[in-house]
């Protein structure tokens, strides 16, 4: 039988058991109320009204690399930590001068698991929470685009804005649609599809000496192809240089460099022979080398040629053709302003280890990326306009045909 006393001290310990849980309930409901309970007061049992949204929504598989950040109403953050889930890896990031908004410091990595922990407060000093676990875009399920020229160069007034994309694109149009260029000199700039994988810029005549030229990429979240979406949010701009366009004449093996209009200098050269003829048409300069290799092979020309060390060497298509400096050739019968000795580039008389006052270092010293070389009387035929930079070969008509705008 039960004792009065015993009844009594096993109702006040089921009391206890019970007051126990509430107060471990009340502490999982979160930061907030448990500052709340320590202030006390009218206010006490008010939940902050700051309000934390994270942009990678917890469990989120796609996220953005560039846009993912933590923002805060009717509050300011006061602290957030960002890490590489499992690692620990700390994500440098900074809080906005006015505690609104933090963002990581550098672009994340692709198909990779992040976290995010962050914590605010509202005017009253009451705190909020916020956690979120996610993992970026893969890398399978994105595309980025490689393009030229980089931010913050001077071209030349032939050089286009050029992307190479690294997936297939089958929503041509919902892509180009978020690439914008544009020109201080207002010059109606289009784009044109090469294929699935290539979409240049460029307006109907050269650029203006001196312009600014703009281009605003927002592709982040775009989808190219199916299931497939671009990561890249960024502005890039680039300055015109003078206007350099310098004509090389197979028949006469000389070369006119004209700059804003005025003949600069005229450079015998040597062209390439009948029986490895050059490119007629207007080629651009995309890449310049001091000294670089050139191997017979790599053309398709088997072993006729492997030279290690050819000097001022301008690339003017994907092919293989250059213009470069020439030291190997016959000094007591040189070929410059003669006759055309090459496997298709135009050679300038030129000394070995790029020094010296030489034609070629000349040429290479005063000129860009993106200046303009043209071939004229070769017997070849013109160059493919998406052989190199080279869609200046193609009439206008044909370009504005091929954009998706």
């Amino acid at each position: 039988m039960t004792t009065p006393d015993i009844a009594a001290r096993r109702t006040l310990g089921a009391c206890a058991a019970l007051m126990v849980g509430a107060l471990t309930l009340t502490a999982c409901g979160g930061s907030a109320n448990a500052k709340d309970d320590e202030k006390g007061g009218k206010d006490a049992t008010k939940t902050s009204v700051a309000k934390i949204a994270i942009s990678a929504k917890d469990g989120s598989t796609g996220a953005s690399i560039n846009t993912t950040g933590v923002k805060v109403s009717d509050g300011k953050l006061t602290d957030v930590k960002m890490t590489v889930a499992g690692s620990g890896q700390a994500v440098p990031g900074s809080v906005s001068a006015d505690g609104k908004a933090w963002k990581p410091k550098e672009q994340l990595e692709r198909g990779t698991k992040y976290q995010i922990s962050a914590t605010a407060k509202d005017a009253d000093g009451r705190t909020a929470a916020a956690n979120s676990i996610f993992t970026t875009v893969s890398s399978a399920n994105s595309f980025i685009g490689t393009y030229t020229p980089d931010n913050g160069t001077t071209v030349g007034v032939g050089m286009p804005v050029s992307f190479t994309f690294d997936k297939a694109i089958t929503d041509r149009k919902a892509v180009q649609s978020h690439i914008t260029v544009s020109s201080s000199s207002g010059q109606k700039v289009v784009g044109h599809w090469f294929n699935g994988q290539r979409l240049d810029f460029r307006p109907q005549e050269y650029w203006k000496a001196g312009s600014k030229v703009t281009m605003k990429i927002d592709l982040d979240g775009v989808e190219g192809a199916n299931g497939v979406y671009g990561v890249q949010k960024k502005t890039v701009t680039f300055t015109v240089g003078r206007a350099q366009v310098s004509t090389v004449d197979a028949r006469t093996q000389t070369m006119t460099v004209v700059r804003d209009g005025r003949t600069v200098k005229t450079i015998p050269i040597s062209a390439g022979s009948p029986q490895h003829t050059t490119y007629n048409g207007q080629m651009v300069i995309s890449e310049k080398f001091v000294q670089t290799r050139m191997n017979s092979q790599t053309v398709g020309l088997g072993g006729e040629y492997d030279i290690p060390d050819v000097p001022h060497a301008m690339r003017l298509t994907t092919s293989g053709t250059f213009i470069h400096g020439n030291y190997w050739y016959n000094k007591g019968n040189p070929p410059f302003g003669r006759q055309g000795t090459s496997h298709g580039c135009v050679g300038l008389a030129d000394v070995q280890g790029a020094g010296g006052n030489t034609p070629a270092k000349w040429f290479y010293d005063n000129s860009l990326i993106g200046d303009v070389v043209i071939v004229k009387n070769s017997p070849d035929t013109t160059v493919a306009p998406d052989n190199g930079l080279n869609g200046w070969n193609m009439p206008w008509s044909q370009w504005v045909a091929g954009s998706s705008s």
